[in-house]
């Protein structure tokens, strides 16, 4: 038998030490998730995530529910920072305000059914 018409395939993963990177390849840090969540029955809520805090929440909040007809709340979340609430479907309507507003539409990721 020949041992040497076996080659041993490189293994990916001793290559390279793709988990301990600094640099951010990849990362989601600078993206506003809007997402839908089912409550009960035909209810929803609508989240938004991700804004920088360079922002004011209250105001922003304060548009949404004064524009969208719709009621609202902030909720602190310990990894996601501040997140905005709202009663029913209103993603689109937050992407087109936000659009609108002068947020870049390639950092806003619409999620949902």
């Amino acid at each position: 038998m020949n041992t040497d018409a076996y080659v041993k395939p490189d293994d990916p993963f001793l290559d390279d030490d793709i988990l301990n990177q600094t640099d951010d390849v990849g990362s989601q840090k600078n993206i506003i998730h809007i997402r839908i969540q089912q409550r009960n029955g035909r209810k929803t809520l609508t989240t938004l995530q991700g804004l920088g805090k360079e922002y004011d929440f209250k105001k922003i909040l304060k548009a949404f529910k004064k524009e969208f007809a719709c009621n609202g709340t902030l909720v602190d979340d310990e990894e996601l920072g501040q997140v905005i609430q709202l009663q029913g479907d209103q993603r689109v309507k937050i992407l087109n305000f936000l659009v609108e507003e002068g947020v870049d539409r390639a950092t806003v990721k619409l999620h949902g059914f």
